[in-house]
């Protein structure tokens, strides 16, 4: 009778780790989300880590489809703007978190002269050229991989190549973009690219947040170290100068309601669509801006390696997420007194950004 009741009893634990152990999500989980139009199949992998945060990523444009994060009740949320199928982003999306190349924001007049030679690229903004022009990173079949597992980390690594005159710029492209979910609340974008030919590279992510998982943004709270900002023309090209933010509707070096000053703003932009300089940018992974939405409690620290911001407050989709897309400034590469964004044969690109995440 006592080696049947030890032998059920090691049979009950046996059954029990084995349900836990099966009731455990892995770190890293892959699916197919669907198919492109040629019939190419799309994969999405889903992140995962202690806390109960979770983030999913596609092999169409490295587009972050959702990334759940606690309140101050613990609730998780979905915080970015993303669709529920792939159809719906290959049909247009308007609030996509894909990768932007290669290059991010406007050039001016939609061409540069590099090394003595013009390049001319597409005028998919009126007459400038905007976020790579019109079939972009961010419309392109990434191929993705899990990482091998870190402790307390999940990561998922995506490439691409874009071929030498692809939208107009020169040289064969190899680019790496790696998403990361700490332990810590952190998530993370790492990307790299090497080339064969000297070519402008600016690499952002255009992640639409929003902290109280709906409605609008414009009484999240942001602060940003950034004492200078770009100003532009009415095209949104930069004028080549830096000016300060102080006395100006752009002034977030303290805690500001981000729809507070709207009204000063021109009303054709409705809403925010501009560089900030960094302090201190460019140089190291510096932390640069703090959101809040005194609702939930949920705040966003970002730090970045970059040494500007695109701060946009999502004004053709109602404000309903808000953008800082770390990057080099617009049009630098016609501006020669900005940082430069030319990488030659031999070199690599390579920039981070860090968004952590917490509740108060």
């Amino acid at each position: 009778m006592l080696i049947c009741k030890l032998l059920l009893l090691v049979l009950l634990t046996v059954s029990f780790s084995a349900t836990c152990i099966a009731a455990t999500p892995p770190r890293v989980e892959e699916a197919q989300f669907g198919k492109l139009k040629d019939g190419t199949p799309v994969k999405i992998f889903t992140l995962r880590n202690a806390h109960g945060m979770t983030a999913k990523v596609m092999e169409y444009g490295a587009i972050i489809t959702e990334l759940q994060a606690l309140d101050r009740q613990g609730r998780a949320t979905n915080i970015l703007l993303g669709a529920k199928s792939l159809e719906e982003y290959l049909n247009g999306f308007g609030g996509s978190a894909a990768v932007i190349g290669r290059f991010a924001n406007r050039i001016a007049n939609a061409k540069f002269t590099l090394d003595g030679v013009e390049y001319k690229l597409a005028a998919n903004n009126g007459k400038n050229h905007l976020h790579g022009g019109r079939a972009g990173f961010a419309s392109k079949h990434w191929r993705g991989q899990a990482l091998p597992a870190k402790p307390g980390e999940s990561a998922v690594q995506f490439t691409y190549t874009s071929k030498d005159g692809e939208e107009g710029y020169p040289g064969n492209l190899d680019v790496k973009v790696t998403y990361t979910l700490t332990d810590k609340n952190e998530f993370r974008i790492d990307y790299e690219a090497t080339t064969d030919k000297a070519t402008p590279v600016n690499l952002t992510n255009h992640a639409y947040f929003n902290l109280a998982g709906g409605g609008n943004i414009l009484d999240h709270e942001l602060r940003l170290n950034a004492d200078a900002y770009t100003p532009t023309d009415d095209g949104l090209i930069p004028t080549g100068e830096l000016a300060d933010v102080k006395g100006t509707p752009l002034d977030f070096t303290k805690p500001t309601r981000v729809g507070a000053r709207f009204d000063q703003l021109p009303p054709k932009l409705n809403g925010y669509d501009h560089n900030f300089v960094i302090d201190g940018g460019g140089k190291s992974l510096i932390q640069f801006a703090r959101l809040k939405d005194p609702k939930t409690g949920r705040v966003m620290t970002v730090s970045t390696t970059e040494p500007g911001v695109q701060l946009y407050t999502g004004n053709h989709l109602k404000h309903a997420g808000l953008c800082l897309e770390t990057q080099h400034y617009p049009d630098s590469v016609n501006q020669p007194k900005f940082p430069s964004v030319i990488l030659r044969p031999g070199e690599k690109f390579q920039s981070s950004t860090v968004h952590t995440f917490s509740a108060e």
